[in-house]
C-alpha cells in the first residue's frame, strides 16, 4: 500500500529513506523501486541515491504513472539524470513519461531544451512541444520550428507521422507553444480559426480558455458549443466561456450538471473538471456547495479508480473538492 501513499507517506520519510539507503549500499531494486516513488512524492531528495542507482538497471521514465511523484522532486536535483536519459535517445520508449515531469516544473526545465528540442524532432513531439509551452519565452529558440508545426509545413515522425492521413494531431499543441515562446498568439488564433470554421471547435475549447479575452473573437462558437451533445465538450466550453467572457451566468449551470453527485472514479465522467473550473469561478458558483461538501464527505473509494492508483485517485479528488470549496468560499475547505 506504500506505493500509494502518496503526501501521505511525509510522516514516515524519516524511515523510508533509511530503508532506501540500505539498500542502495545492498541493492534490491524490486523494493526500491516501491520504496522510492513515494519518497519521491513528498519531494524529499534523499531518494536521489536510490534513483540513481534504479537508472542504471533500466529507465525511471517507463511508468508514466510515476511522472508525478517525480515531478516533486526540486528540478535542480533530477534535471541531470532525467538529460542524460532524454539526450542518449529521443525517441526512446519511455520518454513521454520524462517529457511529463518536465512540463510540470514549467520554467525551472529551461536547463532541458536542447534535449527537448531533440525530441521535438521525433515521435515525442507533442510531448515536447507541451513543454516548450510551459517552459515559455526562455524556449523562444523554438519559435521557428513550432510554427512549421503549427501550420503543417513539416511533421514529425512516428505513428501520426508523414504517411498519416489527415493533419497532425499536435498541430494544436504546436501553435499554443508557440504562442507561449513568443507571447504572440495572432498564429495560434488562426489556427484555432480554421478549426472552428470546418467545425472542429471542441478541440480547441482548452486552448481558447488559456487565451482568455484575447479569444474573444470566438465567443459565439464558445457559446454554441453550452449546448453540445457531449458532457466533455460542454464542460470544456462552459470553462472557456467564463475565462474569455468572466461571465459565470451560462457556465455554472452547464458545469454543475456535469457533477455526478454518486461519481466512482470513472474517467468517462468529467465530474473532477468541471468540480475545478467551479472553484476557479469562486463565489458566483455557490450553487455548487451542497454538492461538492456531499461528494468530499463520502466514505466510499473510488471504486472505478485503477486499483494500484485508488488511494492516490481518492486523494487528488478530495483535493480538488477542498480547492473548489475553498474558491467559492465554503466555510467546509478542507
Amino acid at each position: 500500500m506504500l506505493v500509494q501513499a502518496g503526501r501521505a507517506a511525509a510522516p514516515h520519510a524519516d524511515r523510508i529513506a533509511a530503508r532506501l539507503d540500505e539498500l542502495v549500499r545492498d541493492p534490491h531494486d524490486r523494493l526500491m523501486g516501491k520504496l522510492a516513488f513515494p519518497l519521491a512524492s513528498v519531494g524529499d531528495v534523499r531518494v536521489m541515491p536510490a534513483l540513481h542507482r534504479l537508472a542504471v538497471r533500466e529507465r525511471l521514465w517507463w511508468d508514466r504513472s510515476n511522472a508525478p511523484a517525480l515531478a516533486a522532486l526540486p528540478a535542480v536535483e533530477l534535471l541531470p539524470l532525467l538529460r542524460r536519459d532524454l539526450g542518449a535517445d529521443p525517441a526512446a520508449g519511455g520518454n513521454a513519461c520524462a517529457l511529463d515531469v518536465l512540463a510540470a516544473w514549467g520554467p525551472a526545465a529551461a536547463p532541458a531544451l536542447p534535449e527537448v528540442l531533440a525530441c521535438l524532432e521525433g515521435p515525442y513531439a507533442y510531448e515536447a512541444a507541451r513543454v516548450l509551452g510551459r517552459i515559455g519565452q526562455p524556449a523562444a529558440a523554438a519559435a521557428g520550428r513550432l510554427a512549421e508545426l503549427a501550420t503543417g509545413a513539416v511533421r514529425p515522425p512516428g505513428p501520426y507521422g508523414p504517411d498519416a492521413r489527415g493533419s497532425w494531431h499536435g498541430v494544436r499543441v504546436a501553435a499554443w507553444a508557440h504562442s507561449r515562446v513568443t507571447g504572440d498568439d495572432s498564429l495560434a488564433l488562426r489556427v484555432y480559426a480554421a478549426d472552428i470554421a470546418s467545425g472542429l471547435g471542441s478541440r480547441v475549447l482548452p486552448y481558447l480558455a488559456d487565451f482568455g479575452p484575447a479569444a474573444a473573437r470566438h465567443t459565439g462558437a464558445v457559446r454554441a458549443l453550452l449546448d453540445s451533445p457531449g458532457a466533455w465538450t460542454r464542460v470544456a466550453a462552459a470553462h472557456a466561456w467564463w475565462r474569455i467572457t468572466g461571465d459565470p451566468e451560462p457556465a455554472v449551470p452547464v458545469l454543475l450538471a456535469a457533477v455526478d453527485p454518486e461519481w466512482d472514479g470513472h474517467i468517462a465522467y468529467p465530474t473532477p473538471r468541471a468540480v475545478r473550473h467551479l472553484g476557479e469561478i469562486g463565489a458566483p458558483a455557490a450553487a455548487a456547495e451542497p454538492v461538492l461538501t456531499r461528494l468530499l464527505e463520502r466514505e466510499t473509494r473510488l471504486a472505478y479508480a485503477w486499483e494500484r492508483h485508488r488511494i492516490l485517485a481518492d486523494d487528488a479528488f478530495t483535493r480538488t473538492l477542498t480547492g473548489a470549496l475553498a474558491g467559492i468560499g465554503s466555510r467546509i475547505s478542507g
